[in-house]
């Protein structure tokens, strides 16, 4: 795929300043997010009475909801030709959320606010495409990998919070969770100064047949390997299957956070080094291991070290995929097509985590890891067909 230039451009200084401001406000969303999140399965079965398939649908729905609201969100700022307004709504959405989660007694009433909290979500294709035009073919991954970095981090801060203060019970900690949120905000309304378009052109719209068959080839392959990323909270609640007590649900969520913390920056730098395919294969890898681990773990020892491992994966995926998705977009509709690849990969991860807590309930803990080995091979053989574009300085230059 030829490279196009951004349409929107930015002063090196500005570029460092925009980059760093959205590190910042990622890790204060995280930092109250991720007081909910470990606690999040046991809130709604065992305070709100639900069973795994609802916990299953309502992390479907959050998660096809975070899908609908980045590719709405991007096409809006494409055409718009402005980025900044939904980032700062969707941290002010999720602030609103976790206020009520607070006041949430059903399984039912916490329903509007898990797709308000999701939908909070139409911040991340906007501010992606800004980091992408903001950086370039050389610290691209880097960048990326600071955000995920900076997000961990402040999940980290989150969780130790939620242990820390867990005797103050669910819906306080639900509450404090939602001030970090409104800080974002304020930084990032002081803070972005959102560079004036180069392009005189009228925005009509992303075609299909703007993206070419890359792109088409890492959209499916992504999509298959979604299918079998089922929620995090099934890692969480298979836990308790080998002795881990509910108090200690949320260390588990700490140890793969704290790897994905420490992880994210330099799995981006070698992305940049090595190209981004090869960490792609890395990170599916890992989701193997994990699922075999889960199989035949022995012990609580082993089930941590399968949370690390979990943490090495999400360190490795989730900036590399921003990375190559954004250099595989048209430059011109950029956020667009972020948006588009998220909500497709969100929409798949409704039936994942569905199926897998159906198939948890008939056929018992160790059902979904199973299903989830197979999809992984063939996402794996497909991702070998698509090409990417490497940084000039890469040791391994050329298309693989």
């Amino acid at each position: 795929m030829e490279h196009q230039i951004p349409e929107h451009h930015y002063p090196t200084d500005s570029s460092r300043r925009t980059v760093r401001t959205f590190a910042l406000a990622s890790f204060l969303n995280d930092f109250g997010s991720d007081m909910i999140y470990p606690l999040w399965p046991m809130f709604v079965t065992t305070v709100l009475g639900a069973n795994m398939a609802l916990l299953g649908l309502l992390d479907g729905i959050g998660d096809a909801m975070v899908a609908i609201s980045q590719a709405a969100s991007g096409y809006a700022a494409d055409r718009l030709q402005k980025r900044k307004p939904f980032i700062w709504i969707g941290y002010l959405f999720g602030s609103a959320s976790r206020v009520g989660y607070a006041l949430s007694t059903t399984w039912q009433n916490v329903l509007p606010f898990r797709i308000l909290d999701r939908s909070g979500k139409i911040r991340n294709a906007p501010r992606d495409a800004m980091i992408a035009d903001a950086s370039t073919d050389e610290n691209r991954g880097a960048n990326f990998g600071l955000l995920r970095s900076m997000d961990h981090l402040g999940a980290v801060c989150g969780i130790v919070t939620s242990i820390v203060f867990f005797h103050l019970g669910y819906r306080t900690l639900f509450l404090i969770a939602s001030i970090p949120s409104v800080i974002a905000v304020v930084l990032v309304l002081a803070t972005i100064r959102e560079p004036a378009s180069q392009s005189s052109k009228i925005f009509k719209g992303l075609r299909l047949a703007d993206l070419d068959r890359n792109f088409w080839i890492f959209l499916v392959q992504s999509a298959l390997f979604a299918l079998a990323s089922f929620s995090y909270s099934f890692l969480l609640l298979s836990a308790e299957q080998y002795g881990i007590s509910q108090g200690n649900i949320p260390i588990l969520y700490l140890v793969f956070t704290v790897a994905a913390a420490l992880l994210s920056y330099p799995m981006g730098t070698l992305a940049d080094r090595f190209g981004r395919k090869s960490l792609l294969f890395f990170s599916y890898i890992l989701w193997g291991l994990v699922c075999a681990g889960f199989l035949t773990a022995g012990s609580s020892w082993g089930i941590i070290a399968m949370f690390v491992l979990y943490g090495v994966h999400k360190a490795a995926i989730e900036p590399v995929q921003k990375t190559l998705v954004s250099e595989l977009a048209p430059a011109t509709y950029r956020a667009s097509t972020i948006g588009g690849f998220q909500m497709v990969i969100g929409l798949c991860a409704l039936p994942s985590s569905v199926i897998a807590g159906l198939l948890w309930e008939s056929a018992g803990p160790k059902a979904p890891f199973l299903f989830a080995l197979g999809l992984p091979v063939l996402s794996s053989l497909l991702l070998l067909f698509v090409k990417e574009r490497l940084p000039a300085t890469s040791p391994t230059k050329g298309n693989s």
